[in-house]
């Protein structure tokens, strides 16, 4: 079995790493201090992104996209990780649900977010709805030929740059044996829809300027046209593009880790105590191996998630455990470096606070170490009729 990368691959990496230690980092601190990426920044990276080629990289070329494999996709968003997030957002990956458009809605919403003209933002959780999709109370009911959506959503990222949503509601309710079950339905909604509220949302220790938002729907009313995919199959169209979105979290750990572990290794080379470097001391060499090794296995979870998904093999399982696994590697890394520092790590003269904090979210959006645990217990037992 070959790991090894090829030529364009390793190009790939070459070019993403050179544009985020060039046109990402040089903004990190303002952004920290701030809580804000100011608009030129903002307006600038995704203009050189568009020249480089990568905006929307991960759309196929049939759209205007780059036309990357997901193993090749994952290579660009492992590098990225390694910057700001509020800052690589404007390296523009919209989301690959958009593929689901049909007729009008290519020209309205999938082509010119391909092109960078409209952001997108994904609208699916509520207060009272996180990992339980079915429990969400955001409804949208049909009146005439229209639909007019109620509820609220909440932790929506990206949602202040917005210029569109894909929001998830129920449509309808079927009567189980397990008891109600709700029918979800996607819909395409525009900002500046009468009935249709974004607002500033809570304020998060990780992640700063990646802001979250709170949606509210008051009586919003939406044409048919809105709908993307089928009325009530919400999950189906979940299902089919929106799991692998995983693997961008446990990329961008990975990425994420890399970049910590190399303060942890220059520090530990550079920092001296009784005489000599601290990283001649077993306490500290041995966290040094173990946060390699473990960096080293993620990284090959999620390569091997995404190569699978080339392949045309099951990988949902593959995909949950390159997740779990790849977001508690991050906070375990993370934690060793602040340790090797000392109180030093705790101070903001240095990232490693920045890095200690931001992987905590890791391991809860896109679904939690526990759901991705159930994921891979399921895919075992089920088989076994357990």
């Amino acid at each position: 079995m070959h790991f090894g990368l090829t030529d364009e691959q390793q190009m790939i990496v070459d070019t993403v790493r050179t544009f985020v230690e060039n046109e990402i980092y040089p903004h990190e601190d303002l952004v920290e201090r701030t809580g804000e990426v100011p608009k030129e920044v903002a307006d600038e990276i995704k203009r050189k992104t568009i020249e480089l080629g990568f905006y929307a990289c991960n759309f196929p070329e049939s759209v205007g996209g780059a036309g990357l494999s997901h193993l090749e996709f994952a290579l660009v968003e492992r590098e990225l990780g390694r910057g700001s997030m509020a800052l690589n957002h404007f390296f523009g990956r919209p989301q690959n649900i958009l593929m689901a458009c049909e007729g009008d809605q290519k020209d309205r919403y999938l082509l010119p977010a391909v092109r960078g003209e409209r952001m997108d933002a994904l609208a699916m959780t509520e207060p009272d709805a996180g990992s339980d999709v079915r429990g969400m109370k955001c409804t949208a009911v049909r009146q005439g030929g229209d639909w007019v959506l109620n509820g609220s959503k909440h932790f929506i990222s990206g949602a202040d740059h917005a210029d569109f949503f894909i929001v998830f509601v129920a449509t309808g309710v079927d009567e189980t044996t397990r008891g109600p079950k709700k029918r979800i339905t996607a819909f395409l909604v525009d900002r500046g829809t009468p009935g249709f509220e974004v607002r500033e949302g809570y304020k998060s220790v990780s992640h700063r300027g990646y802001k979250n938002c709170v949606l509210n729907f008051d009586d919003c009313r939406l044409s048919h046209a809105q709908v993307l995919g089928e009325v009530d199959g919400g999950f189906a169209v979940m299902n089919e593009w929106l799991y692998a979105t995983r693997i961008t979290v446990a990329t961008m750990s990975v990425g994420r880790a890399r970049r910590c572990f190399d303060y942890a290794l220059s520090y530990a080379a550079e920092r001296k105590q009784f005489g000599q470097p601290i990283g001649k001391f077993q306490g500290v060499s041995f966290q040094i191996a173990d946060m390699i090794t473990e960096i080293d296995a993620a990284d090959l979870l999620t390569l091997n998630a995404a190569w699978r998904l080339d392949q045309g093999l099951p990988a949902n399982r593959e995909i949950a455990s390159a997740k779990v696994y790849a977001t508690e590697m991050l906070a375990r890394v993370t934690d060793a470096t602040l340790q090797i520092y000392g109180g030093m790590g705790l101070m903001n003269d240095f990232p490693i606070e920045r890095f200690w904090r931001d992987a905590r979210v890791e391991r809860i959006w896109d679904g939690t170490s526990e759901i991705q645990r159930h994921i891979i217990s399921r895919e075992l037992l089920r088989p076994l009729g357990a």
